[in-house]
């Protein structure tokens, strides 16, 4: 099982953070957190590195159902997106999210299975609209 899913962007780094937010908006996903990884390494370690944003997607109705089958479930919540610029290609913009089916292979719980797929198809639509 692949740990994301992912696609690739040909734009700027701001314009891809934006559209991604915009995205996930559309598919019932709210940002909870970012933090800007080329930013917090710099400060804390004085290490350069290239642009690294993650974004803490949740989808409260998604969230609530697996909360109600797993309390432990809120460990591997939310769905992180990562959006960082290719160490290879600094014109490419890769963006990436967990894959939801491994909340399933995680926990044991059979019951995630609709949820996972659930999130699974949302976060799929939202990359693909990018």
């Amino acid at each position: 099982m692949d740990l994301a899913l992912s696609t690739t962007l040909r734009t700027s780094f701001e314009d891809a953070i934006e559209a991604t937010r915009t995205a996930l908006a559309e598919q019932g996903f709210g940002i909870l957190t970012e933090i800007d990884m080329r930013a917090t390494l710099q400060a804390k370690l004085g290490h350069e590195m290239e642009d690294y944003h993650i974004l803490g997607a949740c989808n409260p109705p998604l969230a609530h159902r697996a909360i109600d089958i797993d309390r432990q479930i809120g460990l591997l919540l939310p769905c992180n997106v990562v959006v960082r610029r290719d160490r290879t290609d600094p014109e490419t913009i890769v963006i990436e999210a967990m894959n939801p089916e491994l909340l399933v292979e995680a926990t044991g719980q059979p019951g995630l299975d609709p949820i996972a797929n659930e999130a699974t198809t949302r976060l799929r639509a939202a990359l693909a609209a990018l």
